[in-house]
């Protein structure tokens, strides 16, 4: 399983105005490490930097000892992205966006139809499976893109606020979920602004002021 680390990094956009600065940080397999942080603090630039959407300004971020040349890079290293705004294609039904997923990084047709309805069915959706994204509630439509991400087996699992629209039994089914991600061996990465969620987790990374520090190392 891939170990995903950080080192010194500045990360920051187009501008070249770094958002963060000398970010060290391992992501280990079989853990659950938490990034917090007030909204603006840099926990999606920090997740999209682990996934290979941005490149740091400087520093480097790799998997393995791999460093990371991109997206598609990070993909075919196994790396997942279940990003806040949850990316999911509205003309298609929660199971196709799961199972055009699966085929795209590889799965054959059994696996995605295997695949999409085990993890439809962890997240509480099997009803859902053939609605339109567009039907589907805002709490629905996170655990459809988690459903997505979980489908994917990734060695490294970055989740962005996959929390922040569920009610507390959903919450807690996800985080269950997360660990259940990391019991297998993958290495996750939970960016989050709730403090509970934060306290499940190994570790904690905590984000202020464009700086990490350690709240639980």
């Amino acid at each position: 399983m891939g170990t995903l680390k950080v080192e010194e990094a500045e990360i920051g956009y187009g501008d070249g105005v770094p958002v963060l600065s000398g970010v060290t940080v391992t992501a280990r397999p079989g853990e659950v490490l938490a990034v917090t942080g007030t909204s603006g603090a840099g926990k999606t630039t920090l997740l999209n930097a682990m996934a290979g959407v941005l490149t740091p300004l400087a520093g480097s971020v790799a998997v393995d000892g791999v460093p990371l040349t991109g997206r598609d890079h990070a993909v075919s290293l196994k790396v997942v992205l279940i990003p806040q705004e949850n990316g999911l294609a509205a003309i298609l039904t929660a199971a196709e966006n799961i199972s055009v997923a699966v085929l795209a990084t590889g799965g054959t047709p059994a696996d995605a139809r295997r695949r999409t309805a085990e993890s439809l069915e962890a997240l509480g959706l099997s009803g859902q499976a053939n609605q339109l994204i567009d039907e589907l509630s805002g709490g629905q439509q996170q655990r459809t893109a988690l459903a997505r991400g979980l489908a994917l087996q990734g060695d490294v699992v970055l989740a962005d606020e996959v929390t922040s629209e569920l009610d507390a039994a959903n919450r807690q089914r996800v985080l269950d979920l997360l660990r259940a991600e990391a019991a297998r061996g993958a290495a996750v990465v939970f960016a989050t602004h709730d403090p509970e969620a934060a306290a499940a987790c190994d570790r904690e990374l905590h984000l202020a002021d464009g700086a990490a520090t350690w709240a639980r190392p």
